[in-house]
């Protein structure tokens, strides 16, 4: 005996290639969206400014942590000075500003 659980009548058949070539279509037109010129280039720079931020994000953390790092050596627990370290850093910084001033003195005499 045939199988008869499958059975359709004409109407289903052009009802279900309807509904298949709809689905079809809306495919085509992802595709058409996606292989366009200007979605390939929209695409393209968002993968640049993705990358560019986490590069960005990552400098950031980077030149935190060393802030940070240098904060530490010049001031305590509390969040005094370490005057142990700031004049002797104070003293190297007014002397190399001094002779900088002194050599531009003697160039332009």
């Amino acid at each position: 005996m045939a199988d008869t659980s499958d059975i359709r009548t004409p109407a289903q058949i052009e009802a279900d290639i309807k509904r298949r070539r709809e689905v079809l279509a809306e495919t085509l037109d992802e595709i058409g969206v996606r292989v366009h010129p200007k979605t390939i280039v929209g695409d393209a720079r968002a993968k640049v400014v993705a990358n560019i931020d986490h590069t960005v994000g990552r400098a950031y953390v980077q030149v935190n942590r060393v802030v940070s790092e240098v904060r530490a050596q010049f001031v305590d627990e509390e969040g005094a000075p370490r005057l142990e370290r700031v004049v002797p850093v104070a003293l190297v910084a007014v002397g190399v500003v001094g002779l900088l001033a002194l050599g531009t003195r003697r160039r332009k005499g």
